[in-house]
């Protein structure tokens, strides 16, 4: 099998070491690996598009969320299947599938996985695979220093969190979908999966092999209010109706006070924006059934 890896070597805290091994257990497994290291955000984007025409039987990404989302731009549209190797902080969609933090297993999977259709969210004109945030959630992405997520893993999101709602006021975001539904709200989060920011669940219903994302939009509350919301969502707690809409849709038109916008937790831009579900554009490995 004729295999492009794309890593990232400054994914977690020993990616590089890592990256090495994996790349020695599929050789041993007779796999013929082309590896190309990112040195730089859009490296992985760019390798991506590159491989889509080179003839390899199989793309692996290894890295993080943001690593994954970089190549799922660069290859989507294509039917050449995408695997994935799980080594940075959070590894949202390994948890989503059931990719184990392993490398050996994940490797496993990588290479003997079965291939499944999936659905991608497009913002405008950039695909993500997982979630889009908007407003506070992009605030704290946009807010984190890389320095301090190196030192403190996911910490560093609780720390900008609370910097966001100590300083900001809440956005006003409205949503309507493809049949003309308005909905007003403070902060959302369009789902294309379950998971969120490790094993949090805001959209529980939302699935990569639907044809839809769900929306949890949160209604204004107040700063204490959407704080309770909030630990609520960390306790695995289901939130009232007073406090967020829940629904579906394929397109989603999104408008407000030029509220921040992060895709799969990199921050992109500001609203409007309009989102869609979009199926079948990418085949991604799941763990065999």
């Amino acid at each position: 099998m004729k295999i492009e890896l794309i890593a990232n070597p400054v994914a977690g805290g020993n990616a590089r070491s890592q990256i090495d091994r994996a790349v020695a257990w599929l050789q041993a497994r007779g796999a013929d690996v082309d590896l190309v290291l990112t040195e730089k955000r859009g490296d992985a984007q760019r390798a991506a598009a590159d491989a889509k025409a080179a003839g390899f039987d199989r793309i692996i990404a290894a890295g993080g969320d943001g690593t994954l989302n970089e190549v799922v731009n660069g290859l989507a549209p294509s039917a050449v299947p995408l695997a994935f190797i799980p080594l940075g902080t959070t590894n949202v969609f390994a948890l989503e599938v059931g990719i184990p933090f392993d490398l050996e297993r994940a490797c496993e999977i990588a290479l003997y996985g079965t291939p499944r259709p999936v659905c991608l969210g497009l913002a405008d004109d950039t695909r993500f695979l997982l979630m889009a945030g908007i407003g506070f959630d992009a605030e704290v992405v946009a807010g984190v220093n890389l320095r301090v997520k190196r030192w403190l893993g996911k910490l560093a999101y609780l720390v900008s969190g609370l910097a966001v709602l100590l300083r900001s006021a809440s956005a006003n975001i409205e949503v309507v979908d493809e049949e003309g539904c308005r909905f007003q709200g403070c902060s959302a989060v369009i789902g294309n999966g379950r998971y969120y920011g490790g094993r949090f669940s805001i959209t529980p219903k939302a699935s990569l092999q639907d044809d839809a994302l769900e929306v949890c939009l949160f209604r204004p509350q107040g700063r204490l209010g959407f704080l309770w919301s909030m630990i609520k969502i960390a306790l695995g707690k289901s939130l009232a109706e007073s406090e967020a809409w829940r629904f579906k849709g394929r397109k989603l038109t999104v408008t407000g006070s030029r509220a921040a916008v992060q895709l799969d937790g990199d921050y992109h831009g500001c609203l409007p924006q309009t989102f869609c579900a979009v199926f079948g554009e990418l085949t991604l490995i799941y763990p065999a059934e």
